[in-house]
């Protein structure tokens, strides 16, 4: 009895001993995966590479790169830090961090920086978040990035990611605005200007919105054919060009639809309430514009042009598909802040929003302005 349960003791021992020496020989001839393995459950750190554009904006960028430990947890965050030096050099930078399995990728510039960045990561596990340097920052502005860099940053640092749309127009993705017309037309114009900025944008949108002559546009929706003559076509993924401006002001980017804003043609007359009415969010009520929410939609008109997707202009032809794309890209967005109007715009807004008064108020503005246009230098 005592001499069998010797031999078994003995040949559980052995399978014990085989069993190490097995596994000891696994390990060694797969040394670099074991390796990889282990680095991966050592190092739990959320990964960031922040890629800077060192020219957008007015301001210098060292003194965001200055406040990033203050704001993000060295035992939470791993982070890096690239500079762009050409166009294109983002999307670059952007796709190295993919293949490297960077959690987040940060745009910090602006609207061009972070939409060469968000273009490269859609439909990756790679999430987008942004530190906006620019004039617009229109897409920053819809997912309540703060404005400045240490805003941006603590909301960077609370990490949460949502998995929201973006669209396409003739293949080219946008995240807050694509369409034809004056917006685009003013989008070409901008980009051919030597200058930049919000004044710049102001000055070619005045000038040219006097002689700026409405098209003829098909549209196609869900079959359903409807042809208009319109001043502008904008089709929103989010709510606002940038600067606060609301072409469409319930839009949403986790809702599967994208928000179609119709302007009609309007009097010169009318255009400063138009003006008023995009930035407190009520344009949608102007008797000039019809709005309609779809997935899918078709347009077609008289002559090929120009289009513009986030601001940036193309050539493209007399027939255009834009169609929305639901859940297609990981962003870094804000639940805690709220955004706000300028408290000149507000009040701006507040005294010349009136029905009676405000109407005749807004004839007088008009009248000066395009006293001030046309008046030879």
């Amino acid at each position: 009895m005592c001499k069998g349960t010797k031999k078994s003791d003995k040949r559980i021992a052995n399978s014990e001993d085989l069993f190490v020496y097995l596994l000891f020989f696994y390990l060694i001839m797969n040394y670099e995966l074991f390796c990889t393995f282990a680095a991966h459950n050592m190092d739990k750190r959320i990964k960031i590479v922040f890629i800077i554009n060192p020219i957008s904006g007015t301001s210098d960028k060292q003194h965001i790169i200055d406040l990033i430990p203050e704001y993000l947890d060295s035992h939470r965050f791993n982070w890096t830090i690239r500079k762009t030096e050409r166009r294109g050099h983002a999307a670059e930078f952007a796709g190295e961090a993919i293949h490297e399995g960077v959690d987040v990728v940060v745009a910090v510039g602006g609207d061009g920086t972070v939409n060469e960045v968000a273009r490269s990561l859609v439909h990756t596990n790679t999430a987008l978040g942004i530190i906006p340097c620019g004039s617009g920052n229109g897409l920053a502005r819809h997912l309540y990035i703060p404005m400045n860099p240490d805003g941006a940053l603590q909301v960077l640092s609370e990490c949460h990611i949502e998995q929201l749309d973006y669209g396409l127009i003739d293949q080219e993705p946008f995240f807050c605005t694509c369409g034809v017309g004056f917006d685009a037309f003013i989008s070409d114009r901008f980009a051919k200007s030597n200058r930049r900025g919000l004044l710049t944008y102001i000055e070619n949108t005045l000038k040219e919105g006097l002689n700026y002559k409405p098209d003829t546009y098909e549209i196609t929706v869900d079959g359903e054919r409807q042809v208009y003559q319109a001043f502008l076509i904008a089709c929103a993924n989010a709510s606002q060009y940038g600067n606060n401006v609301y072409i469409a002001p319930h839009a949403s980017m986790s809702d599967g639809l994208m928000d179609v804003t119709l302007m009609e043609p309007f009097t010169v007359l009318e255009a400063p309430q138009i003006a008023i009415q995009l930035f407190n969010k009520t344009i949608t009520t102007n008797s000039r514009i019809r709005s309609f929410r779809c997935r899918n939609l078709h347009i077609k008109r008289s002559a090929p042009g120009v289009i513009h997707f986030d601001g940036d202009p193309k050539e493209a032809g007399e027939e255009l598909d834009v169609r929305l794309v639901p859940k297609g890209i990981r962003m870094v967005v804000n639940t805690r802040e709220q955004p706000y109007l300028p408290p000149l715009l507000r009040a701006f807004a507040d005294v010349y929003h009136g029905v009676n008064e405000g109407q005749h108020r807004i004839s007088i503005i008009n009248k000066e302005l395009l006293r001030k246009l046309r008046k030879k230098p």
